[in-house]
Parts: structure tokens; sequence; C-alpha cells
């Protein structure tokens, strides 16, 4: 019996963290995953365009045998999720509702501070979200985060500095019971968001929209018995440079990858 496929799909890198979750949480499966390298950054796409992509990348996927989808992006679940759902022919997840759920979950009718880049605060898809669930969202726009971080400078003194002009910036107008880490870079630099929070007097928990959407995931799938005791197994694909790919993903994952695959997409 083949195991379990599950298809994770983002524009680049940041989507490997929600990788890293489901790797250890579902024994047994194997995962396939695709960053659209060549064609990033979605968020300075136009809707059309991103949802497009998005398709492509999510049949490519299916072609490949994924059981499910993981949409580990968050501006193609803010912007794209309608037509992949309608494109493929099998459950997909994003990685918004998830967090959400788990927020409402954990602080009901509460206010609620998101952190995103600029296309996904543009969107206003967790501010969406959050009113269907009873959630008061501020939105801020942290646009510096994902270049420090994809540098690798995620204890940089540079980078506490950064978050600490956002989150003075965002609580002088909020006083969240909740941070939703509304991009899937963020989860790398969660501990420095929590050590400035409480150095500017704020209790608010900090919820990883990384671990929401693999537990989300978790709950969706049902492993066989027979699998559980196998580890997790994964395969990766990039749509442009392969060794940066490796390299970059690798401080992602928290793990090596040892063989990324070159796709051709199209332009």
């Amino acid at each position: 019996m083949a195991a379990t496929t599950i298809g994770v799909f983002d524009s680049g890198f940041g989507g490997l963290t929600v990788l890293r979750e489901l790797l250890p949480l579902i024994p047994g499966a194997h995962y396939i995953y695709l960053g659209d390298t060549a064609r990033l950054p979605y968020g300075s796409k136009s809707q059309i365009t991103i949802a497009r992509y998005a398709v492509e990348s999510a049949r490519f996927l299916e072609s490949q045998g994924a059981d499910h989808l993981v949409i580990a992006c968050n501006t193609a679940s803010a912007l794209a999720m309608t037509e992949i759902r309608d494109a493929v022919g099998i459950p997909v997840t994003g990685v918004i509702e998830p967090v959400v759920d788990a927020a409402r979950h954990r602080h009901p009718h509460s206010d609620v501070l998101v952190l995103a880049t600029s296309a996904t605060v543009q969107s206003h898809a967790y501010r969406t979200q959050c009113g269907e669930r009873g959630l008061r969202a501020s939105e801020k726009a942290c646009p510096l985060l994902v270049p420090l971080v994809e540098e690798g400078w995620v204890d940089s003194p540079i980078t506490r500095d950064v978050i600490r002009v956002y989150l003075r910036e965002a609580l002088a107008d909020c006083s969240p019971q909740a941070i939703l880490l509304g991009c899937t870079h963020y989860p790398l630099i969660a501990p420095a968001i929590r050590a400035i929070l409480n150095e500017l007097n704020s209790q608010a928990e900090v919820i990883d929209s990384a671990r929401a959407t693999a537990i989300a995931i978790e709950r969706a799938i049902h492993v066989p018995p027979t699998e559980s005791a196998v580890p997790a197994s994964f395969q990766c694909y990039a749509t442009d440079s392969v060794e940066k790919f490796a390299r970059l993903g690798s401080q992602f994952l928290g793990q090596p990858i040892p063989l990324v695959d070159l796709l051709d997409l199209g332009g």
C-alpha cells in the first residue's frame, strides 16, 4: 500500500517551515514540496497571475500523486484558494484558516494582531477570516522581515530592532490577546518576537501559522497504523536554482536537503 502523499506548495522557501512541523507530526507520510522560486515574489503580481501560477503548481503536485494539498503560501492562500480548489480533485488546506481557528479557540471574541507581508495585509484576508470567527483583527505589514530572514539574520540585533519598531507601531493602536504570524518566514523569528513583546509589556500569545497548519493537516488526514511506525520522507522541487534552494531551504527546514529537482513550469 502506497504511503499517504502530501503536496506542499509555496512561492519560495517559507513553506518549508510548514513542512518542518509536518514531518514529525504525521509519521509514514511522503511529502512533495514545490517552491516556485523562479516566479517569486507572488505579492507583486496581479490576482489573476497569482492564481494561474498557484493552479499550475497545484496540478503538478496532484499529478505526482498527492492525496492532500497544503498551500503553504500566505499570498496564494489569500488570493487563489477558490481557483486552486476548483482546479484539483483532492482536499486543499491553506495557511490562513488554521491559524485564525487556533486564535478563535484560544482567545474567543478577542482582539488579535496579524503580522504579515504587505501583499497579505493589502488582501485583508486575515481580517475577513477573523471577522467571520468573531475576532477583531488589526493588521501590520512588516516588509523588511522576509529579506532579513532569507539573509540568515534570524538572531541579528538588526532584525530585533526592526521587529521592535514594527511592534511598537502596532501596539500603539491595539492591545491584542494574540499575535498571528501571517507569513511562513516568521516562525524562524518567533522567539525574538516573543522576547520583544515581553519587553514592551505585552502578554499577547504568539500563534505560529506553520504549527497551526500542520496540526490542522494532522486532524484532517487519517494515517493507517501500518504507516505510523515509518519515518516521514520528502522530496523537493524548485523552479529556479536548485543549489540555492538546497542551501537556503535547509535553514527553514532545520535539516539538510540532499536533493532538489529542477522543474520548469513555464513563464
